[in-house]
């Protein structure tokens, strides 16, 4: 499905899972809420026997029951927890049966100060098995699940006498250093990924296209090499994010995601599905979308989605690769076009289309 969205530039927006690619013990030691790059010591250590035991353990849990699902999770974690992917995903996974889950909250806000929050499972999709159904459910009073707003970007969620404070990632301080926008192009907003990496979402007026920069105002939570060919083209040891450092400016622009992890939407599949929602002002995103996709004009709000909030305008302007060899035609583009007007246009891997028609219904799973 994500395949004939892409098409038409529209994903699904509303609920969103990640492959199983790390252990039950890992995800959980991560919602202890430990704030990102600080110093806490030695590294965490996961072993093969706490994963054999966990995989093994015999387990009790309703899978079939959402609310079941839902208070596991919620009994599990801490009274107090960080969501720091900025489209506010507070995602997990566990082990039941031998079978892995996955699946997550998210804290929907609109305009008005209007809350919807989402919580979606499903046993976990890999390279030999990506269908799998999915349960969604909207969480309100109808279901018992209370909701309060303590502050800006701070809310309570509480179920069945426990009760839990998801902090969503405050970035509206955050601003791309001076100098490191080129002529023409806007600061749509601040991108907290689900891989740990930060990016600003910046959109050229005279070329009309999206970049994703990376954000090195904090520390990367990631390593880099040099491809081959080119030490223009750096990729993450971790993340598989393909980056070319700007021949005119002294920053890095994101080109390609790891093929592998986009198919699975894994947490490395890139930042698309991460939009600044809650930093986003005005009509900045919208008025970008509509410059690049006219045909959008009255289908579409100010967050790009469309009017039922199933599918959302796709922005990605990277490519997918599985070599990187695959990666060298930025770099000839680039080094050809480096006093042209056209040269940031090299970055963009595929043109938008200009006119989408009617926005098509979506699954609601991000596999």
């Amino acid at each position: 499905m994500r395949d004939k969205l892409s098409g038409l530039r529209l994903h699904s927006k509303r609920i969103r899972g990640t492959s199983f690619l790390l252990t039950t013990l890992a995800v959980f030691a991560a919602t202890i809420g430990i704030a990102a790059g600080q110093d806490t010591g030695p590294p965490k250590l996961h072993t093969n026997e706490a994963y054999v035991e966990e995989v093994t353990e015999a387990t009790t849990l309703a899978v079939n029951d959402p609310m079941a699902v839902f208070a596991f999770v919620l009994n599990s974690l801490p009274e107090r927890v960080k969501v720091y992917p900025t489209e506010n995903y507070y995602y997990f996974k566990f082990m039941h049966g031998g079978a892995p889950y996955a699946g997550n909250i998210r804290i929907e806000l609109a305009d008005g100060d209007k809350v919807t929050v989402h919580f979606a499972y499903y046993q976990n999709s890999s390279e030999w098995r990506q269908d799998s159904p999915l349960t969604h459910v909207v969480l309100d009073d109808a279901r018992g699940v209370g909701i309060e707003k303590i502050e800006r970007l701070v809310y309570r969620l509480s179920f069945g006498g426990k009760s839990v404070v998801f902090a969503l990632n405050d970035l509206s301080l955050v601003k791309p250093p001076a100098g490191e926008l080129a002529p023409g192009e806007k600061f749509i907003g601040p991108i907290f990924d689900e891989s740990a990496i930060r990016f600003f979402l910046v959109y050229n007026s005279k070329l009309r296209v999206f970049h994703f920069i990376l954000d090195e105002t904090a520390k990367v939570a990631d390593e880099f090499f040099p491809s081959r060919r080119t030490n223009r083209i750096l990729i993450g040891k971790r993340t598989g994010f393909a980056f070319y450092r700007d021949h005119l400016l002294d920053r890095k622009i994101l080109v390609g995601v790891y093929e592998g992890n986009y198919r699975l939407n894994t947490y490395f599949d890139g930042p698309f599905d991460q939009l600044p929602d809650n930093f986003i002002e005005g009509e900045t995103l919208r008025q970008a979308i509509l410059e690049v996709s006219p045909g959008l004009k009255g289908k579409i709000d100010r967050f790009g989605s469309s009017p039922n909030g199933e599918v959302r305008y796709l922005i990605k302007p990277y490519a997918t690769y599985q070599t990187e060899s695959e990666l060298y035609g930025v770099d000839k583009c680039a080094r050809a076009r480096i006093r042209a007007a056209s040269y940031y246009a090299c970055f963009e891997a595929e043109p938008a289309n200009r006119d989408l028609g009617r926005p098509r219904d979506a699954t609601k799973r991000k596999r």
